[in-house]
């Protein structure tokens, strides 16, 4: 079998997994797993740039994504006017004002001679700034947060199409990795991990706490929809033709209005992930994607051939997390919301690098595929565990009650352990996904550490 047949049987595989998940389980299911499969897969190619290129050992995969999920909210979200006249002007001056504080700490550093003076100078400019910072912004956003809080208490945004807000959570991603990436990519592999975790933590630790922004752990819901090609199921029903194409096809309106909207985003989806998987294959194939393997591969060698590899690892590690900010943002509108309290950062986080590993680190058609496949199994793992349970539940029960009182101790003893097991089984089989996730990674690193389609 030629390596192009096997690949091409392997993502058949998958489509027939989720066509069966169809048949079983209903399509509203089966295109639920589609949807966040593909944007999965958005991200794995994200984390695919930066580990599979270049080597970057990236642990923050999930506050990238939460930017693009705040940039959603940022962009498409109307403003709240009463915000604004209470406090929003106040915050935005004193944002401003912080940032130049940073810039005149930076330029003394840079301009003053070394000595007692410059440390005297970027002290006084620090402290002054930060008691100035927030002597305005501690009542600004008291008085934002106090409009309404109850659905509003936050500024809002510029009530832009949504589409708009997805390359806008790829510049807002990019925009904090080139900043984190000046501070930790001199930082050895496993540091920049550690720093990367802990710096998505703070991202989310912000979004969870800071309601003026986007109302913290109240969540902000109805998420404008990329109409027209994503319309809304109510408009859909109220249509005399949709209700005449559903019946012909057999089904009521509702259903047929919800699958109609989810095959918008699965139609939408695909589109996206087709051209960022081309722009990445036309990387990988480019001289500066071979520069980048090089580096990846023996970063002495290419600094001796002149390469500068702190900026090239700056340059993919921006264009990495743009990728994740924009499936952030993906997602978000999927959802409708924006729930901050719903990013974890090391156990999504391990999730996409699963994907990664399982498909095959350096080669984006393997983070795909790996993409699939991990939040399938992610998805019914649990279902098919609790089916399995019932029917060891089932099979033990039978066997106890079909053993006579004459029936030897051991048989006995068998029966009631596996129907004690099978209870067990049912009552814990959430803990299935995360076990199934760490035994499928400990088997695909002991026989085949490539992946599901290595790197050539």
């Amino acid at each position: 079998m030629s390596e192009t047949t096997k690949n091409a049987f392997l993502f058949a595989i998958v489509g027939a997994l989720i066509l069966v998940t169809g048949v079983l389980q209903g399509w509203n299911a089966a295109i639920l797993i589609l949807n966040m499969g593909l944007i999965s897969a958005i991200m794995s190619i994200g984390v695919n740039l930066q580990w599979g290129f270049a080597g970057l050992f990236n642990v923050g995969v999930m506050g990238f994504v939460a930017l693009g999920g705040l940039a959603v909210v940022l962009v498409s979200t109307p403003p709240t006017p009463r915000a604004w006249a209470a406090g929003g002007y106040g915050v935005v001056l004193s944002l401003l004002l912080g940032a130049a504080t940073v810039v005149a700490a930076v330029m003394i550093a840079k301009k003053v001679p070394k000595g007692r003076a410059q440390t005297l100078s970027i002290i006084g400019v620090l402290v002054v700034g930060f008691f100035v910072y927030r002597a305005i912004f501690d009542p600004s956003i008291a008085a934002v947060e106090a409009i309404n809080p109850a659905v509003e208490g936050n500024l809002g945004g510029m009530n832009l199409p949504v589409l708009f807000a997805w390359p806008a959570g790829g510049l807002l991603a990019a925009g904090a990795a080139w900043l984190i990436g000046k501070t930790a990519l001199g930082l050895r592999s496993d540091y920049l991990a550690i720093a990367t975790l802990g710096i998505a933590e703070i991202i989310i630790a912000v979004l969870k706490n800071e309601d003026w922004l986007a109302r913290g752990v109240k969540n902000v819901y109805g998420i404008p929809r990329p109409t027209p090609i994503v319309g809304y199921e109510v408009d859909l029903q109220q249509d005399p033709d949709f209700i005449a194409r559903a019946e012909w096809l057999g089904l009521d309106p509702v259903t047929a209005s919800t699958l109609s909207v989810k095959l918008g985003y699965s139609l939408l989806f695909a589109v996206i992930l087709v051209i960022l998987l081309w722009m990445a294959q036309m990387a990988l194939r480019s001289p500066w994607g071979r520069m980048m393997r090089a580096i990846r591969d023996n970063e002495v060698a290419a600094e001796a051939m002149g390469k500068d590899v702190t900026r090239r690892h700056l340059q993919i590690f921006v264009l990495g997390s743009a990728i994740c900010g924009i499936a952030g943002a993906m997602m978000t509108t999927l959802d409708g919301q924006l729930t901050p309290g719903a990013y974890q950062p090391l156990r999504f986080t391990f999730l996409v690098w699963v994907m990664v590993i399982v498909g095959g680190s350096g080669n984006n058609f393997g983070a795909v595929l790996g993409a699939f496949v991990i939040w399938f199994l992610w998805v019914q793992v649990e279902p098919m565990g609790a089916y399995a349970a019932t029917l060891m539940q089932n099979g033990s029960a039978s066997l106890q009650a079909s053993l006579s009182e004459n029936s030897s101790g051991l048989l006995q003893s068998i029966a009631s352990g596996l129907v004690l097991m099978s209870d067990h089984i049912q009552a814990n089989v959430q803990h299935m996904r995360m076990l199934t996730m760490g035994l499928i990674l400990l088997i695909v690193l002991r026989f085949n550490p490539k992946g599901l389609i290595p790197e050539k």
